[in-house]
């Protein structure tokens, strides 16, 4: 009779999981990454029938879940490797590609030639950060702004919606000024300058609020997901503005931390 091996008992143990299947935790965060794609690509084929406002709403509801899909990994325990890349796949597809031909169909086609170069400006850009993004995950290094709760550039997700802020104008005005190339050509580049810049940007984990003011921001947030169904276009000018003043208030606050720890 054998004795008992552990080699042997752990390789019993990896056959039994593998019959058992994969867990639902790991499963569901990776499923809502690629329902986000999805949306993404569907905003394509809605910019195809100059539906416009569908084809924005569907990269707007995209970047909705792009925010909830990493949450949903921590909080049932089913982060991977498998689902940070199939994230930083789904995130240069729904906010690099998918904006940058609604982007071209809907005003830049009409600027010969380099109409497609700007077009491209946002996508090569969102390409370029999520490449950054993956290459310093398995870095040692200390990396300034993450440790300070920074993040660098503007992220993908934001930098779409921020980057549809003429489209936002033209819905709410009807004005075809808005449309214009020699508008929406220099705002797509300066969007994607800043996704690939070393501009120090709030994150989620740097900003803080004072307890006695908690209540006020649920009821903050709660306004603004009203707002976001009944008049959605003025609401994400808002949203944009308010993003877009943050980011001079981020600098600085990073050059503060950074004076602080090098004391």
């Amino acid at each position: 009779m054998r004795g008992y091996s552990p080699r042997r008992g752990a390789r019993r143990l990896r056959l039994l999981q593998r019959r058992r299947g994969l867990p639902i935790r790991s499963v569901l965060p990776n499923a809502v990454t690629v329902m986000a794609m999805c949306f993404g690509l569907t905003g394509i084929r809605f910019a195809f029938e100059e539906n416009w406002q569908m084809a924005i709403g569907a990269i707007v509801i995209a970047g909705v879940l792009d925010g909830i899909d990493g949450r949903i990994a921590r909080l049932m325990k089913g982060e991977s490797r498998f689902g940070a890349e199939l994230d930083s796949l789904s995130d240069c597809i729904a906010f690099g590609v998918a904006p940058a031909l609604v982007i071209y169909l809907w005003s830049l086609n009409n600027m010969e030639k380099l109409g497609w170069v700007f077009a491209l400006t946002i996508a090569v850009g969102c390409a370029l950060r999520l490449a950054r993004f993956n290459a310093q995950i398995d870095v040692d290094e200390e990396q300034p702004h993450k440790s300070a709760g920074f993040l660098t550039g503007i992220p993908a997700p934001a930098g779409a919606g921020v980057a549809f802020v003429p489209f936002y104008l033209w819905f709410v005005t009807d004005n075809p000024l808005f449309r214009e190339v020699w508008i929406v050509a220099p705002w797509t580049a300066l969007i994607a300058f800043l996704m690939i810049s070393n501009v120090a940007t709030f994150s989620w984990t740097s900003l803080r609020l004072r307890r006695n003011i908690r209540l006020e921001a649920i009821a903050i947030t709660a306004l603004l997901g009203t707002a976001m169904i009944t008049t959605p276009w003025w609401t994400l000018i808002f949203i944009s503005v308010v993003y877009l003043a943050l980011i001079p208030a981020g600098m600085v606050s990073y050059a503060k931390v950074k004076r602080r720890l090098s004391d």
